[in-house]
């Protein structure tokens, strides 16, 4: 059990509980990445899985850095995000199967539609590119109404290239809206190397056209991640407007489970540095293993409680939807 989150944004980056949160949210994440590929493996899967392996690290770092009413808006790669922002297993799970357990009741979709607004999980748009105004769009709530709450956008380098991108930071720019731009750039858009189709060398120096801070990190250090975010979500709170982080991450897996990546070189992890063990040295190493192997416990056990419960009736498409 993680410490509760709402004062993550004000602990120092060498605060221990803070290192074993954050710790703690890779563990889970990665004991769920594990055992969704086996389980997509030996039983096949409804719905359609995106690995986020190697990246949990950024996002358990930038979660942490944000209070429990801050609002999220994340993209579909993994589940690093509900996870760090307080989701249970048993919702995250319940969707990726379709059941009455998940947190849209049934309905299922898994990934994009995670969401509980008591946590600040908004969920995302069906389509890539959404992120960005509706993230605004809470943040001008927070805005009008006065509070300090800032919101995340978080997306990946190929959706930098959305008109909505730049659209968006141009209005949060001039409005000073408390907006943090959050990148995992793994460096593919789906099978296209970042390289090959950005005239800028990295998405972070794409900020200044905007009036706006931009900052790399490296995304394999959870630590870093946080410091970053961290002091963007303050200058947010203060009333100064956007900033732009981008992390640069590896994305371990395929785009989707099950991708041959015959367009990656064989030696594509030779540089990977794993979020999980870069982390392992900062906390004790009894509680490392411990925390592990719980981790993957506490998944096994509540991929078995999903597929115990019950599957929604047809009648669930008309439920939270209003005219």
């Amino acid at each position: 059990m993680t410490s509760d989150p709402s004062n993550h944004s004000t602990r120092d980056a060498s605060d221990p509980s803070l290192l074993l949160d954050i710790f703690t949210v890779i563990a889970r994440s990665r004991a769920l990445e594990d055992a969704v590929s086996i389980h997509i493996r030996d039983h096949g899967f409804a719905g359609f899985w995106h690995p986020g392996k190697g990246q949990e690290g950024a996002v358990a770092g930038a979660v942490a850095a944000m209070r429990t009413d801050d609002y999220l808006f994340y993209q579909g790669r993994g589940a690093t995000w509900p996870l760090a922002k307080g989701m249970g297993l048993g919702p995250i799970i319940g969707d990726l199967l379709g059941k009455t357990t998940g947190s849209t009741g049934g309905k299922g979709a898994g990934v994009p539609h995670w969401a509980d607004p008591a946590l600040g999980i908004m969920g995302e748009g069906a389509t890539l590119g959404s992120v960005y105004p509706v993230a605004a769009g809470a943040a001008l709530s927070a805005k009008l109404r006065g509070t300090d709450q800032i919101a995340l956008a978080d997306f990946g380098d190929g959706t930098a290239a959305r008109g909505t991108f730049h659209e968006t930071l141009l209005e949060a720019a001039r409005w000073s809206l408390p907006l943090v731009y959050f990148c995992e750039n793994n460096g593919l858009s789906v099978t296209t190397p970042f390289e090959s189709v950005s005239p800028t060398k990295t998405l972070a120096e794409r900020a200044s056209a905007y009036g706006v801070p931009g900052v790399r990190v490296d995304g394999h250090d959870a630590v870093e991640v946080y410091e970053a975010v961290r002091d963007a979500i303050a200058r947010a709170r203060k009333g100064e407007g956007p900033s732009m982080i981008e992390a640069v991450v590896t994305r371990v897996g395929g785009h989707w489970e099950g991708d041959a990546q015959q367009y990656r070189p064989a030696d594509f992890l030779a540089d990977y540095r794993d979020p999980l063990e870069v982390m392992r040295p900062r906390i004790d190493a009894a509680d490392a293993d411990r925390i592990v192997a719980a981790a993957k416990e506490e998944v096994r056990l509540a991929i078995e409680e999903a597929e115990a419960a019950p599957l929604p009736q047809p009648s669930v498409i008309l439920k939270d939807v209003f005219a």
